[in-house]
């Protein structure tokens, strides 16, 4: 098919690329010229692994291409997806000023029977207001061009995205109309083809299952770490715990990882904006409303369990490893990281950061000319006379550490793992002090 994908962000190039890969032509657009033109060379402006390597295939064979001009993207294809982002405002919900912005621009360019398909996390009904804004434009231009609208949320996980896009659980589409849906069958064919599964609902069900999916990872994730704070007080390992409960086939393993709780620019931004769309429909969300508090308490659980250890931080050196909500990407967006770093900051710690990727983006947006902050090019210069580590993203550079090493250059002897990713044995045979989460 000829593909059109307004949005390269995350969502957008991700799904762009792979689905030149699959052997469609797609023309990706974006506002952003120094964007686009960086894509045009071949370079990417996210960090995702294997995404740079398809990129440069695709554009090379001529599948994949880039453009600023809107009407281009929209003359060119059968299928147009909205791949912009919608950022939270003020009030937690969704802001759909760039959605509605693309579905003007494709009811201006539209010239024959199209799809627009949704691919914007969106509040239940936005698709019906799209399709509103999109039959308004082609009236004013004295037309009548047949479209149908398609919700088709995104469930891709950061770092792992090419392969959620190319082998996902599941594909959702919300379609009405049958041209709609024999349409979206022939564009995921090759993925039906494998055996994945495809599942069409109503445009209001598919709109509702990309916020109810996150909102549910969102509970398991706070329910494990209920359980573990309680198995801490109580003398029992959360990671048996959570094997145990997890083998049960109607609970499931995964999003069972005690921790920090969660963060990134999806779950926390979803919940919040359900909680919010619940206030519009006079239900009431508790449930969620609660996962919420427990994460916020969660992501401070290391400065509670450094006092309750060695009593007061202030004027202590803390080492903080990983920066990053999650290992593999270099998004810092509503990471637990911060929130920990303020409030050590705030407690009159000293801080040195540490992460894979880099620190000096990380400080320049959240704590510039901060001078109790330190980055560091090396995990081993940030450990230098600090009282205590603090592991926050589990980067796997973590897991290889030599343990005796930091413990020379340590002046304390505590490691704090907030991820339960390193081996407690290790660390203590270095003559540290290991603490994790739910198994103290």
């Amino acid at each position: 098919m000829n593909i059109a994908v307004i949005g390269t962000g995350y969502v957008g190039l991700t799904t762009g690329t792979c689905f030149a890969e699959m052997g469609n032509q797609v023309l990706c657009h974006d506002i952003d010229d120094k964007k686009i033109s960086l894509l045009k060379n071949g370079g990417s402006p996210i960090y995702e692994p294997t995404l740079d390597d398809l990129i440069v295939v695709n554009l090379a064979a001529g599948r994949l291409n880039f453009t600023t001009n809107i009407a281009d993207a929209v003359d060119s294809a059968e299928v147009v997806f909205c791949a912009v982002p919608t950022p939270p405002d003020e009030n937690s919900r969704a802001d759909l000023s760039l959605v509605y912005e693309v579905a003007h621009e494709f009811g201006r360019h539209i010239n024959k029977k199209k799809l627009f398909i949704m691919k914007s996390t969106v509040p239940v009904s936005t698709n019906e207001k799209c399709r509103e804004i999109i039959q308004d434009e082609i009236k004013a231009r004295g037309l009548q061009i047949e479209f149908d609208v398609v919700s088709n949320p995104e469930f891709l996980r950061q770092g792992s995205a090419v392969n959620d896009t190319m082998r996902p659980d599941r594909i959702i589409v919300g379609a009405e109309s049958d041209y709609a849906k024999n349409q979206m069958r022939n564009l995921y064919k090759p993925l039906i083809d494998k055996g994945i599964t495809l599942v069409m609902t109503s445009i209001k069900a598919a709109e509702m299952i990309k916020y109810a999916a996150n909102a549910f990872l969102c509970t398991k994730i706070s329910f494990i770490n209920e359980i573990s704070n309680f198995c801490d007080e109580a003398g029992c390992d959360v990671n048996e715990v959570a094997r145990g409960i997890g083998l049960d086939k109607r609970i499931g393993e995964s999003f069972l990882n005690a921790g920090i709780g969660y963060g990134g620019n999806c779950l926390k931004k979803d919940i919040n904006a359900l909680i919010a769309m619940g206030v519009d429909v006079e239900s009431d969300m508790s449930i969620l409303r609660e996962v919420e508090r427990v994460n916020d308490h969660q992501r401070l659980i290391l400065v509670e369990k450094f006092q309750k250890t060695r009593g007061s931080v202030e004027g202590k050196k803390i080492a903080i490893f990983g920066l990053t909500f999650k290992p593999e990407t270099d998004d810092y967006r509503d990471a637990p990281s911060i929130d920990i770093i303020r409030e050590l900051l705030e407690k009159g710690a000293f801080v040195n950061l540490y992460d894979p990727l880099g620190t000096e983006n990380f400080i320049a947006k959240y704590f510039s000319n901060n001078e109790k902050i330190r980055g560091n090019d090396s995990v081993y210069d940030s450990v230098i006379d600090v009282d205590a580590i603090m592991l926050v993203t589990e980067w796997k550079e973590f897991q290889d550490l030599d343990f005796a090493k930091i413990a020379r250059l340590m002046k304390g002897d505590l490691v704090l793992d907030g991820r339960n990713a390193l081996q407690a044995s290790v660390i203590e045979d270095a003559g540290l002090q290991y603490i994790g989460v739910g198994n103290s």
